[in-house]
């Protein structure tokens, strides 16, 4: 007899279903939220499901790693799609998900997630603390603008060198107006330090790390790809064989517009923005660099140049956006650099 398991997981623990190839219910309980304790689960009440299913959610990437580690069958799938097949009960209960999922691994009706490696794991983690701390540099220099702004003393703009000096310096002048001022300056102008030292750390260490990584270093050949669009990029995307079709990766990160169709209504409209919202948004910001600041022309840039004409710079960035993770993907698989072909005109 074939059985399939359920797990709905939480912070402390999971609850457990599992049912044999009829749907009725094997067996159902908890166990603690760790790889070794559902294999203990499993192995003590000697059941050897067929598929084991849990849903994407905090802790999904650690458990599904330790239990293949342990040789347990799961898979982790889409939570969204399961959601739906789920709020069909009418009464919501751990024990109760856990046996709708069990249901759903009998079926095969779930949609598998990929599970990164723990090298993308690692550069995603390090291209997000380069950037979290560049926002918290932003948010304390927007604060102490405000702050300033209630009386009267307006900062003037920010240069990078010495790590942002003038702000600083703009800083300890206004605190030798006031007192509070100056207790708050003398707090923001060693956090602010501190802020620009970390952040110029991470930066380089991302350029470093995107410099010894032999893809990283493919992809930055394509005009307006930097190291973190490249990194980022081989984060996300981690197995390129993933994609059948190049082209697909980008319905992957939202760039392909939306399409309702019902009898006589057929419409496509904006780009659906599913997947990874920053990723999108460096490949906008790759893709406008190319059309307003790369010099050099090349069949892309006279490609996106002539479609800004055309259709307007915001759709033109989207379209180019597209093509970028596109060709991305290609110089990934193909293991070729960009060629830079000489054009005269746009």
């Amino acid at each position: 007899m074939e059985y399939y398991a359920g797990l709905d997981v939480s912070l402390k623990e999971i609850s457990v279903c599992v049912v044999d190839g009829d749907g009725k219910i094997i067996a159902r309980g908890t166990c603690p939220a760790d790889p070794d304790g559902v294999a203990g689960w499993f192995r003590n009440r000697d059941l050897k499901p067929r598929r084991i299913v849990h849903e994407c959610g905090q802790l999904s990437i650690w458990l599904q790693r330790g239990m293949v580690r342990l040789g347990l069958p799961a898979t982790c799938i889409d939570a969204r799609k399961a959601h739906k097949a789920l709020s069909a009960r009418l009464n919501k209960s751990d024990a109760a998900d856990a046996e709708g999922l069990a249901q759903l691994a009998r079926t095969g009706w779930f949609t598998p997630v990929h599970i990164r490696s723990e090298e993308a794991d690692r550069l995603r983690s390090l291209v997000g603390a380069r950037e979290r701390m560049i926002r918290l540099r932003k948010d304390l220099e927007g604060h102490i603008r405000g702050v300033l702004k209630t009386f009267g003393i307006r900062m003037t703009g920010i240069g990078q060198g010495r790590q942002r000096q003038n702000f600083r310096d703009q800083l300890a002048a206004a605190g030798e107006t006031d007192p509070v001022l100056r207790a708050i300056a003398d707090g923001f102008i060693t956090a602010h330090s501190k802020l620009c030292q970390a952040a110029d750390d991470l930066d380089r260490a991302v350029k470093k790390k995107a410099k010894a990584h032999p893809v990283a270093c493919r992809l930055m050949t394509i005009p307006g790809v930097g190291p973190v669009n490249a990194l980022s990029f081989v984060a996300l995307v981690d197995d390129p064989e993933r994609f059948n079709r190049t082209s697909d990766v980008g319905a992957f990160l939202g760039l392909t517009p939306k399409r309702h169709q019902s009898g006589e209504v057929d419409w496509s409209g904006r780009v659906s923005k599913c997947g990874d919202g920053t990723m999108r948004g460096l490949l906008f910001e790759a893709a406008s660099c190319l059309i307003l600041q790369v010099k050099r022309f090349s069949p892309l840039k006279s490609w996106a140049v002539r479609l800004a004409g055309r259709r307007g710079f915001r759709k033109a960035a989207v379209a180019t956006a597209r093509k970028i993770a596109v060709l991305m993907l290609t110089l990934w698989k193909k293991d070729t650099n960009y060629q830079w072909t000489k054009e005269a005109t746009a």
